[in-house]
């Protein structure tokens, strides 16, 4: 399967993290699933996936959320890549990022894992780094916040208003790579609205 593009989610499992900060991965790729009508089907891989179109005849994309805990999520990773014959160019991770501001986003592929253990397990289980990321900005916790709490608690009424922007800005973002390149999507979501 040539265009096919594996987008990870991360996230932890179940409603006590649903709406928490930690999760806008897996808001990211719901987004993108209920755009197109689709539901969540369970996979052998640890994984709930959802098998659809960029656009009609256009790429195959497989969306997917581990059922694990964000540390865990290569091991799902590297199944489902190996499932559909997905090679890491072609995998994009959604995932919070304490170090850019609430409400931006950043699109990069490889480097570092930046203390994110979602990444760090990734780029072990594919034995690569060299992998498409849409980081998602949650910003850094206020004062002296523990940032693992910070991860972990849901989002602001604040932040709750411009959510749903983020999360639709996230999904377009993740389509702008799979159809246009990762140089010309950073070129379009990178610029200053």
């Amino acid at each position: 399967m040539a265009d096919t593009w594996l987008i990870m989610g991360l996230g932890n499992p179940g409603p006590r993290y649903e709406r928490t900060r930690h999760n806008v991965g897996q808001m990211v790729v719901d987004e993108l699933a209920s755009n197109r009508g689709e539901s969540w089907k369970q996979h052998k891989a640890g994984a709930r996936v959802v098998e659809t179109w960029l656009r009609p005849g256009g790429p195959k994309l497989v969306l997917a959320k581990s059922n694990g805990y964000m540390n865990t999520s290569g091991g799902p990773a590297a199944a489902l890549a190996k499932f559909y014959s997905v090679a890491p160019d072609r995998v994009i991770v959604v995932h919070d990022e304490l170090d850019i501001p609430f409400d931006a986003l950043k699109l990069k592929v490889g480097g570092g894992h930046g203390g994110h253990n979602g990444i760090r397990d990734i780029a072990k289980a594919l034995d690569t780094p060299q992998f498409a990321r849409v980081r998602v900005g949650i910003g850094r916790p206020p004062g002296r916040q523990d940032p693992a709490d910070w991860v972990l608690g849901e989002f602001s009424a604040t932040e709750r208003k411009t959510l749903p922007i983020l999360v639709s800005d996230a999904a377009e973002a993740v389509e702008l790579i799979v159809s246009d390149g990762l140089t010309a999507a950073q070129q379009k979501v990178h610029a200053p609205r």
